[in-house]
């Protein structure tokens, strides 16, 4: 799958969600309606993978995602 299709797919995704649900929930909510439209589209994905966070030279421990 091409990046720019890929990229239709997600935001189209992201599109259906907002209109479905509208304004008002927690981001728990939306981020559980995109995870089940990606996933019926068969995108794979990891959901709130961990970021490091780096300062200077070293590694925060504060568990960004």
């Amino acid at each position: 799958m091409s990046l720019n299709h890929l990229t239709e797919k997600i935001i189209g995704a992201a599109i259906k969600v907002h209109r479905t649900l509208g304004p008002g929930f927690l981001e728990s909510v939306y981020q559980a309606a995109l995870a089940y439209e990606i996933e019926k589209d068969g995108i794979p994905f990891e959901k709130e993978k961990a970021l490091p966070v780096v300062y200077e030279d070293i590694f925060l421990e504060v568990g960004f995602r």
